[in-house]
């Protein structure tokens, strides 16, 4: 009788959440959604509030400045978080593939991306300069390792367990609880954290991190996913992963300019921490300046996370295209502000301009989530998400060698160019085919 009033209770709650035509479902698929369903926001969710935590354009630059890690250490914190996680999937898809239960590789992939954090953990609380930055990038490079596999196999799950209409709405929900907490991170840590910088408190931080990672996988390993066949483990006569890519992206053209729109989008995630270095050129780097960078990423977490996960499900194609758009509106605003007397050296300007870029960078992120998910079934997503992640981080570390160069001559160049780039992403995405309406 208790089990079957959880059940009720979960279904409930999952309904109130997530709003979907459900007429199509009998009452056992709609269980099975709705456990499944909270299932995973409540893994992402965790998994999302690591993230605030061990984040490569934030908390971390503030961590390395703490440690007296060398400059030439602190660029490499970005491609290798980015990049790394991405460059390997489509080497790993077929693996992928072969397992009947795919929610296990999202498990391994959450504990070690808690090994890692806490290696991060280790060393800001007993080392410091370059061998601090050294073993702090190598867990880093293991933690993006470990995010490549929840990446892959995670929008896999969701795809075979909760139906189109909802997944967008999952992946906002997760994004906006994780976006309240670090908005209470962020406020304790600008109201205790002062002119200096604890790293004692962000290696506290790190290993809070690495908790919420053991608990992801705990509640990830609950899903339940539907039957698959086995897949043989033979390629014998199949081509590469590299020359299986290659041909994907030339015989696939929606699949290619999807790949082409979500790297001129780059701008969203790209712009962020020339706005942070702008802006320690103005406030200093204490450990009070990190807070209200770490309090616009939650809020913008907290307010666009399921607002965007709706529109994205009823058209993510949309939301991408006009997440372009304001985001290089955004960036060349600002610029132009930067230009007025007096307007560059107000230290508040640079959090709101944060703030309204990670904001976009959130809508951008659910919608290029549920797009793919959408635009393919089965084994395809699998490939689908693979390759155009891989793609990506070869792109990423082009783009941010490019646009690391630019701002050599200036943040503010750099930012040009990426707004540049999101301008082209909006003529690229309207051409984009609809796929999220059912």
């Amino acid at each position: 009788m208790e089990r079957v009033s959880q059940q009720a209770s979960t279904l409930r709650i999952y309904q109130r959440l997530v709003r979907a035509d459900r007429s199509g479902q009998d009452p056992s698929q709609q269980l099975a959604t709705a456990r499944n369903g909270m299932r995973q926001v409540l893994a992402n969710t965790l998994q999302a509030i690591g993230d605030q935590v061990v984040n490569a354009k934030t908390v971390l630059p503030w961590l390395f400045a703490s440690l007296g890690v060398p400059a030439v250490l602190i660029g490499f914190l970005v491609p290798i978080r980015e990049s790394g996680s991405m460059l390997p999937q489509a080497a790993l898809t077929r693996w992928i593939r072969r397992l009947r239960q795919r929610r296990m590789a999202w498990v391994g992939g959450a504990a070690g991306q808690a090994a890692a954090s806490a290696l991060m953990a280790f060393a800001a609380a007993t080392l410091s300069g370059t061998a601090a930055g050294a073993l702090i990038l190598l867990a880093l490079a293991i933690f993006a390792l470990s995010r490549s596999l929840c990446s892959l196999a995670g929008k896999d799950v969701m795809g075979d367990t909760v139906p189109k209409g909802e997944r967008g709405q999952i992946t906002g929900i997760s994004t906006a609880l994780s976006g309240a907490l670090a908005v209470t991170l962020g406020l304790a840590i600008r109201l205790r954290g002062g002119e200096d910088v604890s790293p004692l408190v962000l290696a506290t931080l790190l290993a809070a991190a690495a908790l919420a990672w053991v608990l992801a996988a705990a509640v990830y390993a609950g899903v339940r996913e539907p039957g698959r066949p086995a897949v043989e483990a033979d390629d014998d006569g199949a081509p590469g992963w590299v020359q299986a890519s290659w041909q994907l992206l030339r015989d696939d053209r929606p699949f290619r300019h999807f790949v082409l729109a979500r790297t001129l989008l780059l701008v969203s995630a790209l712009s962020p921490p020339f706005v942070v270095a702008l802006a320690a050129g103005v406030g200093g780097v204490g450990l009070g300046g990190l807070g209200p960078f770490v309090i616009a990423q939650g809020l913008a977490s907290l307010i666009g996370g399921k607002p965007f996960g709706t529109l994205a499900d009823r058209s993510s194609r949309k939301l991408m295209t006009w997440g372009a758009g304001i985001a290089s509106a955004t960036v060349v605003l600002f610029l132009v502000a930067l230009a007025v007397p007096g307007l560059g050296g107000q230290w508040w300007l640079y959090p709101a301009v944060y703030l309204l870029l990670v904001l976009v960078h959130t809508a951008v992120r659910v919608a290029r989530k549920t797009y793919v998910v959408d635009m393919a079934e089965g084994d395809q997503r699998t490939v689908y998400v693979a390759v155009a992640n891989t793609i990506m981080g070869v792109l990423l570390l082009a783009i941010g060698a490019l646009s690391g160069a630019l701002a050599a001559l200036g943040a503010e160049i750099a930012l040009g160019f990426l707004a540049l780039l999101g301008l082209l992403g909006v003529l690229v995405s309207r051409s984009l085919p609809e796929v999220s309406r059912r």
